[in-house]
């Protein structure tokens, strides 16, 4: 029987191994832990990896914690490696005692004993990681510095994020994600086998590449985990029925263009972050790349497309698409155009009609001229190039009529309409040296996606606009941009509008949307909201070179209808407070032309009869009329049912009728008009003739039946306008034709659409003449 030794020579042994560790301690610190210079992570909301960038070494890796990892992972990795782990110093005597026998009988290192430990050692010690017996001892000798400077559970970390995994890869989480899609939090036993197996022989062993020899050495662990009664046999058998599979390792990226400028931001401010924190949601993001994925085929190959997706309740960005395809440089993949600034077109006009509402210039139903004008030498057109005539602030809204908007803005005032915005946070940037002026509503400035949906959130937010949020620690910075009254009315007027063609119409969402395209069809934007998020699409060229045939009704609102849907079962998830009229909000009969309540008109000045949302008990009367100033309401001299001049016929009777606005002459047909202005002038008593009777059209006599010359389609008309002043504006069934600024210049015209048609003439006074005539088929 072997002799014990004294235990005071134990002691001594053992002191003497103390004292040697402490002076290779002091002599040789640990090397710094590569995982202090970790991968650079973005993340979602739910710590789903959005992007990485390497560490200074080259490796990623993504940081964990033994709580982070599955148990499963764990337990495995424990009872494979080093089921000894909790009890050792570092080193496990028996273990070393059997590699060093087998060394002497083989003549060559069999098996290591290597303990948890030692293989961290040779991860945070290049020389510690061979397998000659120098690089044996230093490893031992790491391994115990590591024990006495750190805790078992800070040593087990070290493993997790530093244990190579093939490739550029060291850490179970980084393994996890690249290879199986998935957080460590999450495996199964087979994929705890699988990542337990991997630093054995990291580049043998990889999934992506070696599948036989990865699924074999799986195999083995498990084995191992029945064989130590860790793992049933029938848990056992069930895991090795899963395959073992990877796709190529490459970057799989999520928000890219987000994850870049947070990067970026992170080191302007000079912050060394190795993680940073979004609010993206992680598979709302993958919904929204797919969507705009698939819309690509659709597209030229030049073009890009941008998403952002804000909640309402908190601002943060849940989905942010910069491009249409990150690897895609012939769409300018790497140009963010969610901060991209570009011309908003028309994406403008809702807070517009929001402020006309709190200035008491507007209510919901209030008559506005649809028909050409000319504003200190603007004479804006609308994007169909016809005119409507009389509408309501709803209506234009709806089908965004371009020259209602400018004559609004020209009464608001451009500047202070641009100094509202940008203390919303919406800023318009001029071009050089230019003021705001009336182009600003059609997109005469320029601003961003990212800009525009912080104001929109306003109509959802009680008339609040906000910065959009992408990192949780953002501070919320909002302000008013309307009233809570305005911003229900324009959202209801937003979302119940339901035009021809609307892409809501069918649509089981509640979807206040707007749509708008810059000139040149630039860019082609769609804005929705809805009572939880705030959402905007657009599709252009980065470089801004024209799209024609792409503009915001038929390219970016069917994108933002589909987007629609694709946050529809999210939304219909969450308990939302039902939306609440405000009471400063309220419905009142309204009379046209005055635009007063119909309780407050007179009887038989009630031409037509509406419904509008008025704000804080106020009806505004209709806008001023810009050519014939003195109101609406005027005398009516009337002797034996004819119209009269005053003092002209003895007997003659004043009565009050009401106009409608002079530039809506040709757009309302005498049924509309008021009956006394319908009557006949007494030949002798007419005085003067009204304005339609002024100017006459040459050239095209009325009821004239025209017809092509053999062999064309169309008729070419020569045409005068005599009597015009201030230039003349001739439309044809509504719609714009050609316009002059010499009124009495010959204009020459184009028919080509056989049927009947009328043809209009307007001049800068209002005065207007007409001629119906027909165009016989070719």
């Amino acid at each position: 029987m072997p002799k014990r030794l004294p235990r005071r020579h134990v002691e001594l042994a053992l002191a003497g191994l103390l004292a040697a560790v402490l002076v290779l301690d002091l002599a040789c610190p640990l090397p710094q832990p590569a995982a202090d210079s970790p991968t650079l992570t973005v993340l979602a909301a739910d710590g789903t990896p959005l992007r990485t960038w390497p560490g200074a070494d080259g490796a990623q890796r993504h940081p964990t914690t033994p709580e982070a990892v599955s148990p499963l992972y764990v337990r495995a990795l424990l009872q494979y490696e080093d089921r000894w782990f909790y009890w050792h110093p570092g080193v496990n005597p028996a273990a070393l005692a059997r590699a060093a026998w087998q060394w002497a009988r083989h003549g060559r290192i069999v098996s290591g004993g290597s303990t948890l430990t030692m293989q961290v050692a040779r991860l945070v010690d290049e020389k510690a990681a061979g397998r000659s017996i120098a690089a044996k001892l230093r490893q031992i000798a790491r391994a115990l510095q590591l024990e006495l400077h750190l805790s078992k559970r800070e040593i087990l970390a070290l493993y997790l994020n530093l244990a190579p995994m093939g490739g550029p890869l060291e850490g179970v989480e980084t393994a996890s994600r690249a290879y199986l899609g998935k957080s460590a939090s999450d495996l199964s036993k087979a994929e705890a086998g699988l990542l337990v197996a991997l630093p054995q022989s990291p580049t043998r062993l990889r999934p992506d590449r070696a599948v036989p020899a990865a699924q074999a050495a799986r195999d083995k662990v498990l084995a191992r985990m029945q064989t130590l009664g860790v793992w049933s046999a029938a848990d056992v058998a069930d895991a090795k029925l899963e395959r073992v599979f990877a796709p190529p390792l490459r970057a799989r990226w999520l928000a890219p263009l987000a994850a870049e400028r947070l990067r970026q931001e992170a080191k302007r401010r000079g912050r060394a972050a190795a993680v940073i924190q979004t609010t993206l949601d992680a598979g709302l993001q993958a919904r929204l790349e797919q969507l705009l994925t698939d819309r690509l085929n659709s597209l030229p190959d030049a073009v890009s497309l941008a998403a952002l997706v804000v909640d309402n309740r908190s601002l943060e960005v849940r989905g942010y698409v910069g491009s249409a395809d990150f690897n895609d440089a012939r769409r300018g993949a790497h140009v963010d155009m969610v901060r991209a600034r570009r011309s908003p077109g028309s994406t403008l006009k809702p807070f517009l009609y929001g402020m006309a509402l709190d200035e008491g210039l507007v209510h919901s139903e209030s008559l506005l001229i649809d028909a050409p004008q000319n504003f200190g030498g603007y004479a804006p057109g609308n994007f169909q190039a016809d005119f409507s005539g009389p509408v309501s602030v709803a209506e234009a809204l709806q089908r965004s009529l371009n020259v209602p908007a400018v004559d609004l803005l020209e009464r608001l005032g451009p500047e202070r309409f641009a100094g509202r915005l940008r203390h919303a946070g919406l800023r318009l940037r001029m071009p050089a040296n230019a003021a705001p002026n009336l182009s600003l509503i059609l997109g005469g400035g320029s601003t961003s996606l990212e800009e525009l949906l912080g104001a929109y959130t306003a109509l959802a937010r009680g008339g609040v606009a906000a910065r959009p949020r992408l990192t949780p620690d953002e501070p919320l910075q909002e302000a008013r941009l309307m009233s809570e009254g305005a911003a229900y009315i324009v959202r209801e007027i937003l979302e119940n509008g339901g035009r021809p063609g609307s892409p809501f119409r069918e649509s089981a969402q509640r979807v206040a949307w707007k749509t708008g395209t810059s000139f040149g069809f630039r860019d082609a934007w769609a804005l929705g909201v809805t009572d939880r998020y705030t959402f905007g699409v657009w599709i252009g060229r980065p470089d801004g070179t024209p799209n024609p045939g792409h503009f915001g009704a038929n390219a970016a609102a069917p994108l933002l209808r589909d987007l629609a849907a694709a946050l529809g079962p999210a939304e219909s998830r969450q308990q939302l407070a039902p939306r609440r009229q405000p009471a400063s909000v309220a419905a009142v009969p309204v009379c046209w032309p005055l635009g007063l309540a119909e309780s407050a008109t007179l009887p038989g000045q009630c031409l037509q009869r509406r419904t509008a949302w008025t704000l804080d008990g106020a009806v505004p009367p209709t806008l001023p009329d810009r050519l014939r100033p003195g109101g609406l309401a005027e005398p009516v001299w009337v002797a034996a049912s004819e119209r009269v001049q005053p003092g002209c016929a003895p007997m003659a009777e004043r009565h009050e009728a009401v106009r409608w606005p002079a530039l809506l002459g040709p757009f309302v047909d005498s049924e509309q008009r008021h009956p006394l202005e319908r009557l006949p002038w007494r030949a002798d008593c007419s005085g003067r003739h009204p304005v339609a009777h002024r100017l006459r059209v040459v050239g095209l006599e009325p009821g004239t039946v025209l017809r092509p010359a053999p062999g064309q389609r169309e008729v070419v008309l020569r045409l005068q306008a005599i009597g015009a002043q201030r230039g003349a504006t001739w439309l044809l069934d509504g719609q714009w034709m050609a316009a002059s600024d010499i009124a009495s210049a010959a204009q020459t015209l184009r028919i080509e659409r056989a049927g009947a048609h009328r043809l209009t003439v307007m001049d800068g006074l209002g005065q207007w003449a007409r001629v119906e005539f027909q165009l016989a088929a070719p």
